[in-house]
């Protein structure tokens, strides 16, 4: 007999504007089991989670805490009822230190005050808890991408929940973070915590999930143990038919002439390497998380400064000193922050996409808004973003909002793209539109400088991987000889890595 779940929604619908995104959804979270919550972006999940933690009242259906129904559920009362959430989008003040961060709305109190001595004590426990090794007193804008990702997992951990909903946890971290939280989630789900866990890398829900709770246009199509299931089958659960090959076939270029050329190339922690970016190929740019890549694409791009004792970008003998000289070059960089750095979430899917062109408009009056409108549609059919291109674009789902971060560089065909994890927390379909579409930029003749956490992706897409360690490029791997061991070999020092290369 299964125990009484701590939190169940049952037969919850909501709509926005007259759309609906949930129809009669049903999902119970039980004490001590990590439980799955699948579907592709724009599937009703986060919609799902706001439901959960009060974020949003449904329309239609109950939640129930402890099998108390609640018609609106506060976000207080969640809180109250030990239901803690890390959303994918990191909810953090970069001004405030780490110890700030985790324990902000629930500062411990004496006399009235903040107990800043209690707070760093307990702080330090969750820190503990998730690898969290740096000062408390840092702050939070000082850290990487990843450590950020801790800390909010931290923050949620600093509440002691009942229920941890973790929305792609380890999107942003590196194989040793991953590995911290898994290894905490099993300890927390023997202590008697509901999880629910969010992640398009369905390996990790093979490895830590016992249940699945399918989501497809708002509806569950499968609630079920994942005994018997493998990856196939969870793809086929999520769209609904045989996943088919999620690379496209990979195939040598044997022309590809040198566009951009560094030599002693230093940057933040980059110092002194060689590099070619060949055109018509893409370069993976691998390795542990906090090794240099981001430092490598900025320091390219103009974004930090760098030096070099040559240098060659697109027929120009001189490195870009800023943004603007990269753009001017031909270069364009897609974050990996993409919410954050890659677009303006308050303006339209539209504005957005037109972004980069603006900048060669002098004036408003200048703009052909009529043209941008067609453009705008035309990029939109292109890569599959349905719907009013009018709407702000932060009512797009993760992958859609990436695919607008890459759309934006289109009208301006850059020679060079630079993409820093761009199928961070993307769905398995639109990972498989985002890899086609590069590799046939790379047929097309351009040059795709690609970091990724995803050792998979760049196995199968690159031509070439550089693997990042300490600063340097501990191997430079050809596709004929790319595998996960290799890649990993050469992040960790090993001497395989060098007969790899």
């Amino acid at each position: 007999m299964s125990p009484q779940p701590i939190i169940a929604a049952r037969g919850v619908s909501k709509s926005f504007f007259g759309n609906p995104v949930l129809q009669d959804v049903s999902i119970a979270l039980e004490p001590g089991r990590i439980h799955a919550l699948l579907g592709e972006n724009g599937a009703g999940k986060s919609t799902l989670i706001n439901l959960l933690s009060g974020a949003l009242a449904p329309d239609g259906g109950t939640i129930e805490i402890d099998s108390k129904a609640h018609h609106r559920l506060t976000p207080p009362e969640a809180r109250r009822a030990g239901i803690a959430v890390v959303q994918q989008e990191l909810s953090l003040t970069s001004d405030l230190s780490i110890a700030e961060n985790i324990g902000l709305g629930a500062f411990p109190r004496r006399f009235g005050l903040i107990d800043y001595r209690a707070l760093a004590r307990r702080a330090a426990q969750v820190c503990a808890l998730v690898g969290l090794e740096e000062n408390l007193a840092t702050p939070v804008g000082d850290l990487p991408l990843g450590r950020r990702q801790m800390v909010e997992i931290a923050k949620a951990l600093f509440r002691q929940p009942r229920v941890l909903v973790l929305d792609e946890p380890t999107s942003s971290l590196s194989a040793h973070e991953a590995q911290v939280l898994r290894l905490l989630l099993e300890r927390l789900r023997d202590e008697g915590t509901a999880i629910l866990y969010i992640s398009h890398r369905l390996n990790e829900v093979m490895r830590l999930c016992e249940h699945v709770t399918v989501l497809k246009d708002g509806q569950v199509t499968a609630d079920r143990s994942l005994k018997g299931v493998d990856a196939a089958g969870l793809v086929r659960l999520m769209v609904g038919r045989d996943p088919g090959d999620l690379f496209p076939q990979w195939t040598p270029n044997a022309n590809r002439e040198t566009i951009v050329s560094v030599s002693g190339f230093s940057c933040g922690l980059l110092h002194d390497i060689d590099l070619e970016i060949r055109r018509g190929e893409v370069l993976g740019i691998g390795g542990l998380v906090g090794q240099g890549q981001e430092d490598l694409l900025l320091g390219l791009y103009g974004a930090l400064p760098a030096s070099a004792r040559s240098a060659s970008f697109n027929g120009s003998s001189s490195m870009p000193s800023s943004v603007p000289k990269a753009n001017a070059l031909g270069l364009a960089y897609v974050p990996a922050d993409r919410k954050r750095e890659g677009l303006h979430l308050i303006h339209s899917i539209a504005w957005n996409m037109m972004l980069p062109g603006f900048g060669r408009t002098r004036a408003l009056s200048g703009r052909d808004r009529a043209s941008e409108r067609k453009l705008a549609e035309a990029l939109a059919d292109r890569l599959s973003i349905k719907g009013d291109l009018t709407r702000q674009v932060q009512a797009l789902s993760g992958g859609n909002q990436q695919k607008v971060a890459l759309a934006k560089w289109m009208p301006s065909d850059p020679p060079i793209l630079l993409l820093n994890d761009p199928t961070r927390g993307v769905d398995v379909e639109t990972k498989r539109e985002i890899y086609v579409l590069l590799r046939r930029f790379a047929e097309a003749g351009k040059a795709i400088v690609l970091s990724s956490s995803d050792t998979p992706e760049l196995v199968h897409l690159c031509d070439r991987v550089a693997v990042m360690r300490e600063g340097g490029i501990a191997a430079m791997i050809e596709h004929k000889a790319l595998s996960e061991e290799a890649i990993v070999a050469a992040a960790m020092g090993a001497e395989t890595a060098r007969a790899a290369a």
